[in-house]
């Protein structure tokens, strides 16, 4: 640490599953207010999962409820990033452990998340709201640059799904694949792709497969945070989530079932909840401590 204080609590917990041994582990730093941003940098590259979160007070004048309201700030092992819902998910059922379920509110680099956290016999789980989310579209010639370094042919790609990049507190760029055995064969171009995402300042690929009208299977490439790949991305979620309402692939109001993390044996559910007439987007999923 830069500081003569002792090192913080750093707390280890998986978001969007129920065992330790699945969805996305993220480490939690409860009190991070003795911590610069090179300890935030360097706690975060020690634990080596594709992101960490750490809490201080809730700026003051912030109009939150005493003791359920935080700043939170997280932090890939290479860098900084605006938003990460795997990483949310797993601090508010930290919190939870601690403080009982209820409501907790966050305010992030992008904009304030409101998380309710919720425990039905031993499951606990929680559900941030995202920020109002947007799409765009994609120059062809980054389009094609993606595909390059993805290694994916134009004919691989599912033509019902345009390529857009969708922000719900993050960017990422959403393409399809027409099969589930391409998702499953992704071998990429690290420092290619790595170099394009940060030219177009986008957090991962969210890379989905369609099994029904409302059930995916995805994947997220995360070189520009040092990972090859993110088991289970909340922020990809809620943006998919955007882009497919908007995009008219699902209804304005619905419910999706997306599985994460079956190819790097980690599985994952996330829970992506659309409600007419609230642009927002809800993810939800289950948590726990690991070890």
């Amino acid at each position: 640490m830069t500081t003569n204080a002792p090192r913080p609590e750093v707390l280890r917990y998986t978001a969007f599953s129920s065992i330790p041994d699945g969805g996305n582990p993220a480490g939690v730093v409860l009190d991070a207010t003795a911590l610069s941003d090179d300890d935030m940098l360097a706690i975060a590259a020690d634990l080596g999962y594709s992101e960490s979160a750490f809490l201080t007070p809730a700026p003051q004048g912030f109009d939150g409820q005493e003791g359920r309201a935080y700043s939170i700030r997280y932090f890939s092992p290479k860098a900084e990033v605006p938003f990460c819902g795997h990483a949310t998910v797993a601090t508010a059922i930290a919190l939870a452990d601690r403080t009982g379920p209820g409501e907790l509110t966050f305010v992030t680099r992008a904009g304030t998340v409101p998380v309710e956290v919720t425990k039905e016999g031993g499951t606990v789980t929680a559900t941030l709201t995202s920020v109002e989310p947007h799409i765009e579209e994609i120059a062809h010639a980054d389009f094609a640059e993606a595909l390059a370094a993805l290694g994916w042919p134009v004919t691989d790609l599912d033509p019902a799904f345009p390529p857009h990049i969708a922000f719900a507190g993050a960017r990422h760029l959403v393409l399809a694949a027409a099969t589930r055995a391409r998702l499953a064969d992704l071998a990429y171009d690290f420092a290619r792709l790595e170099a394009l995402m940060h030219r177009l300042d986008l957090t991962t690929l969210q890379l989905v497969w369609r099994e029904s009208a409302t059930v995916f299977h995805v994947r997220d490439p995360f070189p520009v945070g040092g990972v090859v790949e993110d088991p289970a991305t909340g922020a990809a979620a809620a943006a998919f989530g955007a882009y497919a309402r908007e995009v008219g692939l699902v209804p304005e109001d619905a419910v999706l079932t997306l599985h994460q993390g079956d190819d790097l044996g980690r599985p994952g559910v996330l829970t992506v909840t659309l409600r007419a007439g609230d642009p927002r987007i809800r993810v939800s999923g289950t948590g726990v401590r690991i070890g």
